[in-house]
């Protein structure tokens, strides 16, 4: 009676694992194709919207886009491209050496899981999920109107470097928390100290990752209409100083839409942002592929 109850459970047992590996080999195929779907349709999506921005832009584009000065008849373009390159480099000096800064003593230097270390990070992901409207509001209310800045590039930068400043730190946290403790061991063994450990081994270990958090601030500078129609404003002059008003090409390409007159304009104004921000992220890919290799 015993011998039969096991050679019964060993049957069930077997049964059992049959059934387990014939629905794997039914499932794995499922998902691989699902994943497959997911892609290619990701990819479409993009080919498309390239497309249409191309076909409706380049016809558009005409050398009195790119003239020196913007009046109403050739809607230049050109003060919105210096005005978009000087208010991302602007953004980037601020908020890259602060979020670097503080992911450096949030992995290197705060006691893990101390309380200070939980805020920071709950403080960042809620300020990464705030809508940019709110933070144009703040830009206005406080930079505008507090500070006296008025409308001007300083304002609407400062307003977009708390924007882009959780996701810099955010990425640099966790591109310096991949880098393993046996290279920081390594350099104390040498007889390093912390701080050249960290500019000496950790940072340039942790390039690629920081670069890639640049690359999505500079995407979401370069982006960004909402903060800055209440902060930069929308003058189309190149401007003399940082305490001037200007527009951004997404600002730009947003007015001329709006008005209605333009709409080629506005189309070619797209193309043109899309080649920057193709450039800029070509650049960026680069600089980290040099840096990886040169380690």
């Amino acid at each position: 009676m015993k011998h039969a109850i096991q050679t019964m459970c060993a049957c069930l047992a077997r049964a059992r694992q049959t059934m387990r590996s014939a629905l794997r080999r039914m499932v794995s195929p499922a998902l691989r194709a699902l994943v497959l779907l997911c892609a290619l349709a990701t990819f479409t999506a993009l080919v498309f919207l390239i497309g249409y921005i191309l076909v409706r832009g380049i016809p558009h584009l005409q050398p009195s886009l790119f003239a020196w000065e913007y009046n109403s008849d050739n809607v230049s373009m050109l003060p919105a491209i210096l005005a978009t390159l000087e208010m991302t480099g602007l953004s980037l000096l601020i908020c890259v050496p602060l979020g670097v800064f503080t992911a450096v003593y949030l992995v290197e230097y705060a006691r893990r899981g101390s309380r200070l270390v939980k805020v920071i990070r709950m403080t960042a992901e809620t300020l990464a999920g705030i809508p940019s409207i709110v933070f144009g509001l703040f830009g206005m209310l406080f930079f505008v109107t507090f500070l006296h800045w008025n409308y001007s590039v300083l304002a609407g930068a400062m307003t977009l470097s708390i924007m882009v400043l959780p996701s810099v730190m955010r990425t640099t946290e966790e591109a310096m928390i991949a880098v393993p403790d046996a290279y920081r061991e390594a350099s104390f063994g040498l007889g390093a100290g912390r701080l050249r450990t960290v500019f000496r081994v950790v940072l340039p270990s942790a390039m690629p990752g920081i670069l890639a958090g640049v690359i999505l601030a500079v995407g979401r500078i370069v982006g960004e209409t909402a903060a800055l129609i209440y902060t930069a404003g929308t003058v189309a002059q190149i401007p003399d100083s940082i305490f001037d008003s200007a527009r951004t090409l997404a600002v730009h390409m947003y007015s001329l839409s709006r008005e209605g007159l333009h709409t080629g304009e506005a189309y070619a104004t797209a193309v043109v942002l899309l080649v920057v921000v193709l450039l800029i992220n070509g650049l960026s890919a680069l600089i980290a592929r040099k840096w990886t290799k040169g380690k």
